[in-house]
């Protein structure tokens, strides 16, 4: 994620000259100029991965019992909920715009892992009804937290479908101080971090427990809707369009985006993988020709990730420029979204892409480990500034160390505290962390120990101590030291070969 004040303001850096990119791109890419219908039917991408959670074990224990309403995470200990795996969302929503107002249903596949007399789910808008394998239960709905008492006991290991029907107006609902909706009368963004799934599909709300997700979306004809993974058909109802997607790998529910109103699509594939990027046609003439330009360097950087970070985790790639005033760019899986910006700001597109591989396919155990994907994110911004032409990520290290900003080692980056979890300081000291390691370690080892840990972790998530064991490992070093001076120490690390700052 890259954010304007107050969490992020986001600062330009040289950027490759734009003619490269665009030739790189217009060489290597199929073009199809269109919006519309069109851009939602077809089949899914012959290269997608079909990837699911790995079924989690029934865990034993003394007997039935309700699940938790928290999955444990240290900052949000409301999030998520213990007691059960999902496997599927199925996300069937209607939204109008001049009302602002969502209205529809969700159906949760899911496994339980103990046996469960009930279980809970993370969502905010009212509900009017629940059913379990078919049949009317009942339900509290306080707050974030939604109660589903079955009559019957759900069995451990044994897969059962919790299917939720609700209507509302999601921007008047609050949680956790997250940003919330964002709407006009002619375009919606549903984005968010780290919350954003309560206010439209009911949810286990946390990184840890990912899940397979198709979204149908039903807007007014003549809008459009982009979202997670390919398009998978469209149907028409009088004055309707349904627009359907389908994300085939596994999902963090917060990841989990739409956007609505009219927009102009481009489609493609690059080296092999399909991409679609969308610019709202709400933007004035200029902001929208920049944006255009922006997005048709998707694919091509898409392409430069993979020649430093292995294969691309997902079976198509894109992104989209709302017309909204966002204060935040957003990794949304496969397509990031991003505010209105400049025709050139390469490092913003570089850094939401980068996330593909951290912080989406190999996402955090907890909130706390958030140095996990926005420090590598950032880090991969500078290697595509070192690589095209900018100055290396090593002198950068050595001035940030020297000058920095003010209150630059006020916290620990390994545990910053939920208050400055996305602080400038996780993105930059996270950056001159992977930097130092970088210079520890050398050339070959570094670069060895982010591909194994991108591939090692596909599809699941992990935490900074599994990332120290892992560079550990592969280093063949004792890195304790190291991690302890760089994301746990609240001073300025000593100059020193063994911390990445020697001579």
């Amino acid at each position: 994620m890259t954010t304007n004040p107050p969490w992020r303001r986001h600062r330009r850096r040289r950027a490759a000259p734009r003619a490269l990119l665009l030739v790189a791109v217009l060489s290597a890419t199929t073009l199809t100029q269109g919006a519309g219908p069109s851009v939602s039917d077809g089949p899914l991408p012959s290269n997608a991965v079909l990837r699911t959670s790995p079924p989690s074990p029934p865990r034993p224990g003394p007997g039935p019992g309700p699940g938790g309403s928290g999955i444990g995470d240290p900052y949000w200990p409301q999030d998520g909920n213990e007691g059960y795996d999902v496997r599927t969302y199925d996300i069937d929503v209607r939204y109008r715009f001049q009302r602002r107002r969502l209205s529809g249903s969700t159906a949760v596949t899911l496994v339980p892992d103990r046996d469960l007399t009930s279980l809970n789910l993370d969502f905010l808008l009212p509900v009017s009804s629940v059913r379990v394998a078919g049949r009317p239960v009942p339900f509290v709905h306080r707050g974030h937290e939604l109660t589903v008492d079955p009559p019957q006991t759900l069995p451990a290991g044994r897969r059962v479908t919790v299917a939720v029907t609700y209507a509302g107006r999601p921007g008047r609902h609050e949680y956790a101080d997250a940003p919330g909706w964002r709407a006009t009368s002619r375009e919606v963004l549903v984005q968010g971090q780290p919350h954003m799934a309560p206010w439209w599909f009911p949810s286990n709300d946390h990184p840890r427990d990912k899940a397979r997700m198709t979204i149908a979306v039903t807007v007014p004809r003549g809008n459009q809707v982009i979202a997670n993974g390919w398009p998978s058909g469209t149907s028409r109802s009088g004055t309707l369009v349904t627009h359907r997607w389908r994300a085939r790998e596994p999902m963090a529910p917060y990841l989990a985006f739409f956007t609505a109103g009219q927009f102009t699509v481009r489609r493609g594939v690059t080296d092999g993988i399909p991409w679609i990027t969308g610019v709202s046609r709400g933007l004035d003439p200029r902001d929208h020709r920049d944006a255009l330009t922006l997005m048709r360097s998707t694919p091509v950087l898409t392409s430069w990730l993979q020649t430093q970070l292995g294969p691309y985790p997902f079976g198509s790639t894109g992104g989209v420029v709302s017309g909204l005033r966002i204060p935040m760019a957003l990794e949304n899986q496969t397509r990031p979204t991003f505010p209105r910006t400049g025709s050139d700001t390469y490092d913003l597109v570089v850094h939401e892409l980068a996330h593909q591989w951290f912080g989406d396919s190999v996402s955090v155990s907890s909130w706390s480990d958030i140095w996990l994907r926005e420090g590598f994110a950032e880090f991969m911004a500078l290697r595509y500034a070192e690589t095209h032409g900018g100055r290396s990520a090593d002198a950068w290290l050595r001035q940030m160390y020297r000058t920095g900003m003010r209150g630059q080692w006020r916290f620990s980056i390994g545990r910053p505290g939920r208050e400055d979890v996305f602080a400038r300081q996780v993105y930059d000291r996270g950056a001159m962390t992977l930097q130092a390691l970088r210079n520890v370690v050398g050339e070959d080892t570094f670069w060895q120990i982010l591909r194994r840990w991108s591939s090692l972790h596909r599809g699941g998530s992990a935490s900074i101590s599994d990332f120290r064991r892992l560079a550990s490992r592969l280093s063949d070093r004792d890195l304790d030291e190291f991690f302890r001076a760089w994301l746990l120490d609240r001073v300025r690390p000593p100059s020193s070969a063994d911390l990445g700052l020697g001579p």
